[in-house]
């Protein structure tokens, strides 16, 4: 038994699969860009970034093939985050297969995910934190700040739980 009190299902370092995590927002320019670019930077601190693999989408096509807001950028790189490659693309019909767990940062991305997203994948789809991710988009400097806090926070409860998680996805027992 962990600290988390489950049982370990997987141990991913004698896993030979892959695990893949989608972060999933609006527009794919603010918070799932932020998830996507701190959960690599851990994984890659953590010597599991072949282990793991994470991207992130919109649930929405406003922004395609942009970099991430300014401000997301700015907030990133001043703690250690480069979000400098990634680009926004809305969530594919592929990806519910594709993904192991597929993470809303809100209720409002859960609901249209769970609307687009085929039954038998269901499983995988559940919120990045146990409570909704603001949107800073038409907030100030300070709400992306914020907003990367909470990113940090729920990227480091994933990574705790990893070595544990099932690649069933299961989203159910999220942290």
């Amino acid at each position: 038994m962990n600290a988390t009190g489950l049982e370990p299902s997987l141990n991913l370092k004698q896993h030979m699969k892959t695990l893949r995590i989608l972060f999933v927002c609006t527009g794919n320019i603010c918070r799932s860009p932020m998830a996507e670019g701190v959960m690599r930077t851990l994984l890659q601190k953590a010597g599991m970034d072949k282990l793991v693999e994470v991207d992130s989408a919109g649930t929405h096509g406003y922004h395609i093939g942009e970099s991430p807001d300014p401000r997301t950028r700015q907030a990133a790189l001043a703690r250690g985050y480069d979000l400098s490659t990634l680009r926004a693309r809305k969530v594919a019909p592929e990806d519910f297969a594709r993904f192991d767990y597929v993470l809303a940062m809100d209720t409002g991305h859960l609901r249209l995910l769970r609307r687009a997203c085929p039954p038998e994948h269901h499983r995988k789809l559940s919120l990045f934190m146990h409570c909704d991710v603001p949107d800073p988009y038409y907030g100030s400097a300070q709400d992306f700040e914020h907003v990367l806090a909470l990113t940090e926070e729920g990227a480091r409860a994933w990574m705790t739980r990893l070595p544990d998680v099932s690649v069933d996805g299961n989203a159910a027992d999220r942290p």
